[in-house]
């Protein structure tokens, strides 16, 4: 059973939902909000600390505490579209995605480095542990109402194979506006023909929470979304891991179901 300050924070969230407290709104005092949930001050102090750890509320000296403005969401489709073959964030895909929701998409110039695959890269894209691997890191923005809001981390992990048979531009610290997957095809020859998700929840760790400016006690998790894509041969290349902020994302999946006889 939950306990009383819990209830408490829920049901002051559910109000906040719904918009029966607007942001801006200033929340009835501790002593108000005790007799409304017939409950202590220390307990009503507890569930208030909860919401101003989540981002929900926002206490100012001498004034009260005030609802924030939510985080805006994004729903980003995470099955591939029929035009890029691309999506959860890849390439011209997330671009295109952001565009129909009226928002503009800002990606950073990639970091790169050349690592030695450790034990889960190396099972997931068919290597030695120890084989090389090029790795690239950018960060991801929606920009709404003219302000960039951080979205998403997203890491992938190549086999160094690629590079020496001539996908050169994997290890340049530039952005591939086409996305990789079509610079491999057009390149090698490597077609992206099928990949493998999962998705788990974890809490952030220092770096995400100063990049996603989220609460330092980490009362917001984030989503891990790991994408093993294979080519026409079944064989991995690629292997890349996209960190989402839970307060800020939601994901669609779309998928079309065989026709039934009769």
């Amino acid at each position: 059973m939950p306990a009383r300050y819990e209830e408490i924070a829920a049901d002051l969230r559910e109000r906040i939902s719904s918009g029966e407290l607007r942001p801006g709104q200033r929340l009835p005092t501790e002593r108000e909000l005790a007799l409304r949930y017939d409950a202590s001050r220390n307990t009503v102090r507890d569930a208030v600390l909860r919401l101003r750890g989540l981002r929900l509320l926002e206490s100012r000296h001498g004034l009260g505490t005030f609802v924030l403005e939510p985080p805006v969401k994004f729903a980003i489709t995470l099955t591939p579209s029929e035009g890029t073959g691309s999506g959860g964030g890849e390439g011209r895909a997330w671009v295109d995605e952001v565009a129909r929701q009226q928002r503009s998409a800002r990606t950073s110039v990639p970091s790169v480095a050349i690592e030695q695959a450790d034990e889960p890269q190396a099972r997931e894209l068919g290597i030695g542990v120890g084989d090389m691997l090029v790795v690239r890191h950018q960060q991801h923005f929606i920009t709404d109402k003219g302000v960039d809001v951080p979205w998403s981390l997203r890491t992938s992990f190549y086999p160094i194979a690629l590079v020496d048979r001539g996908a050169t531009r994997l290890q340049r610290p530039e952005d591939i506006p086409e996305g990789t997957a079509a610079y491999l095809e057009q390149t090698l020859g490597i077609r992206q023909a099928g990949y493998r998700d999962r998705i788990w929840v974890r809490p952030p760790n220092d770096y995400e929470i100063r990049f996603f400016d989220m609460p330092p006690e980490g009362t917001v998790p984030v989503f891990v979304h790991q994408r093993v894509v294979t080519d026409t041969e079944g064989e991995p290349c690629r292997y890349t891991l996209t960190v989402y902020p839970a307060d800020r994302n939601e994901f669609v999946i779309e998928a079309d179901l065989p026709a039934r006889d009769g």
